[in-house]
């Protein structure tokens, strides 16, 4: 399951190096600018979560949980932002608050599983 985490952590990373040129070359994509980082950092944060749990300082299935929830939030921040940039309208209503509060949540989990006792 590390594996297809991994492979999200770089098309996020591919997907925030885009949005951050369209923002970059674009008029007013302030928008873009935030869907990129969001991105770049969870991305990242993703990379991270993998490397603890193969060097056993994170709680395996905590850690996972974390590095997916990174995943489908940092997809559902930027997807809001960015079809609302291009399109002119949400994902869903709500779409953009409920990745943010994901993403924090995973956060969360990453400290719950450094401290969880490894099963």
């Amino acid at each position: 399951m590390l594996r297809p985490l991994v492979a999200l952590a770089g098309l996020m990373g591919a997907a925030g190096v885009a949005l951050a040129a369209a923002s970059a070359h674009g008029g007013d994509a302030s928008r873009l600018a935030s869907a990129s980082a969001m991105l770049l950092f969870h991305a990242t944060a993703i990379l991270a979560a993998v490397a603890l749990i193969e060097r056993g300082l994170l709680h395996g299935g905590i850690g996972l949980a974390a590095g997916f929830g990174f995943a489908i939030a940092a997809a559902l921040f930027a997807g809001d932002l960015t079809l609302r940039q291009y399109a002119g309208h949400a994902l869903f209503p709500y779409a953009a608050p409920t990745g943010g509060t994901l993403m924090i949540l995973s956060w969360l989990a990453v400290t719950a599983a450094a401290v969880w006792p490894k099963s």
